[in-house]
């Protein structure tokens, strides 16, 4: 090979932004499969065209305002030529191996189960993209692996576990407009979740999640969604068309609910996002502070800024406060400004 492949820079990233997170190094747990889903060198065109990023590398760091010393990321595996059955099937036998090795026979066992529907070779016509995957990492290791399937079906209740269907049931016919996208498995330590996630495909302002959010018990949770977008986005309330995805699932907590918008959707973010939305954090320090070090984390060290945020997450469940989580497209792996204007897929959901 005449060059270097573009994992090597990716995994020097995230070996860097360990060591500056205080987490375990993640290429022991990933290392091949980086190698795997980033064969070309950094620049390709080719790695323009992907559902994950789309006119940048395929890799995406996500920070998590609950997670103060985590490391946490997606990616699309395989290169730019793989198929989208390619992805699915790769992205399984990656969950299935680090759940078997890292959280054992029970979580595999669960994990084969929850996927069965989605690794059926019944499932491999018209997909684009088919899979995405995630992971986290703490100072102990993998603290959590995510596989994000695409498509969430015609009739998504049939391939989730009855407790989901009900709330999607319930979701669905408080808001009209959910048009399922995608499937998302979390397998951690000692918890499994199953997610469905939705486009809202109409506009639609906060306030009127109240009668869905009412249905899912979690109504009186409508003020601080309402707070932290009404702050980040200097005084909007209101999402257009197709700007947003919502997901449901159910955590050790209870249900959940996943606001997520996309801002590069909406015609006028302010410029100042990042510091309006940490007024919404300026009472709780540990998480200002864990958002500075992820930033300088992924800094590059001829640049002053890691790149731009594109996605805005909100989960609320039961108890506690919002969790905040943002979506980084990192400067060191956009390919070209014209590149970035390539069409994709709705961006891969939060994972836990």
């Amino acid at each position: 090979m005449g060059y270097e492949p573009l994992s090597t820079q990716v995994k020097g990233r995230l070996v860097s932004a360990s060591r500056k997170l205080r987490t375990a190094n993640p290429m022991g747990f990933v290392g091949r499969m980086l190698e795997d889903s980033f064969p070309l060198p950094l620049g390709d065109p080719r790695y323009a065209a992907n559902a994950l990023v789309p006119g940048a590398a395929p890799i995406e760091p996500v920070f998590g305002s609950n997670q103060s010393r985590a490391l946490a990321f997606h990616l699309e595996p395989l290169g730019p030529e793989a198929s989208g059955c390619e992805r699915r099937d790769m992205a399984s036998r990656e969950m299935r191996r680090l759940v078997g090795d890292n959280f054992g026979r029970e979580a595999l066992y669960w994990f084969d189960g929850a996927s069965e529907s989605h690794r059926s070779l019944t499932r491999s016509g018209g997909l684009r993209y088919g899979a995405f995957f995630g992971s986290s990492f703490d100072q102990n290791g993998l603290e959590s692996a995510t596989v994000t399937y695409e498509g969430g079906g015609s009739n998504p209740m049939t391939e989730v576990n009855p407790a989901l269907a009900r709330l999607i049931g319930q979701a669905m016919a408080a808001m009209p407009g959910l048009r399922p996208v995608f499937t998302t498995l979390v397998a951690g330590r000692d918890y499994g979740s199953q997610w469905i996630t939705f486009l809202l495909t109409n506009r639609f302002r906060i306030a009127d999640m109240r009668p869905m959010l009412d249905e899912l018990g979690l109504g009186e949770r409508l003020a601080s969604i309402l707070q932290i977008v009404g702050v980040a986005l200097g005084g909007r309330f209101d999402v257009p068309d197709g700007a947003a995805l919502v997901a449901f699932g159910r955590s050790p907590q209870g249900v959940e609910l996943d606001l997520q918008i996309m801002l590069d959707a909406i015609p006028d973010v302010p410029p100042n996002f990042l510091q309006l939305l940490t007024m919404n954090l300026r009472e709780r320090p540990r998480e200002l502070a864990a958002l500075e070090r992820f930033l300088e984390a992924f800094t590059p060290a001829d640049d002053i800024w890691p790149g731009r945020f594109t996605i805005l997450g909100i989960r609320v469940g039961p108890g506690g406060p919002p969790r905040v989580k943002l979506y980084l497209r990192p400067v060191e792996f956009e390919i070209t400004p014209a590149a970035s204007l390539v069409s994709a897929a709705p961006p891969v959901p939060v994972a836990a």
